[in-house]
């Protein structure tokens, strides 16, 4: 007999999901004793922290805190269907989700350039005195061409997802390969 982890999985997933449910405050309706249902629970909405995580394309994590009312967690799980749920303690939950861009530090002050050593870096304002945000690999400098160098000196600013994937592109050939 052969071991079928999808079933396995798929029964896991459906254990947590009836223990989540009876946590959260779905125990009453599951008992199915009307004497047992805590009528405070039914009048009066619970209140929630939620931890909003946003992963984006540079590494930048940002984080929200949204304090929500809640009257149904139906309601509440499908706000956030969306997003995956990484942490859950009491009234806490933290949700992360991966953005398909690069954050609003790089759009507002983002900066690609070179650090004394040859590797192509973002930094937090212009290169040379600006906090590293993220480095990359290191540049053969003696194949770039004179202009590309300066302009790495100078840094490139970046304001969209299509600018930072050109320039990792453009530099990408020039990279010192490791063996």
């Amino acid at each position: 007999m052969r071991f079928n982890w999808i079933s396995l999985s798929r029964y896991c997933l459906a254990v947590f999901s009836v223990l989540l449910y009876v946590l959260i405050g779905g125990a009453s309706e599951i008992t199915g004793s009307a004497a047992q249902v805590d009528d405070r629970q039914k009048t009066e909405p619970q209140h929630l922290t939620v931890i909003l995580e946003r992963i984006y394309l540079d590494g930048e994590i940002s984080q929200e805190v949204v304090h929500e009312t809640c009257w149904s967690m139906a309601n509440f799980w499908a706000k956030y269907d969306q997003w995956q749920l990484t942490e859950m303690e009491e009234s806490t939950f933290v949700f992360r989700r991966k953005v398909d861009d690069i954050s609003p530090l790089l759009k507002a002050n983002g900066f690609f350039g070179i650090t004394e050593d040859g590797v192509l870096t973002i930094f937090n304002g212009r290169p040379g005195q600006s906090r590293i945000i993220q480095s990359f690999f290191q540049i053969d400098i003696r194949k770039l061409e004179s202009k590309k160098q300066e302009e790495l000196i100078q840094g490139i600013p970046i304001k969209t997802k299509d600018q930072y994937v050109q320039v990792l592109e453009t530099f990408k050939p020039y990279s010192l390969k490791k063996e």
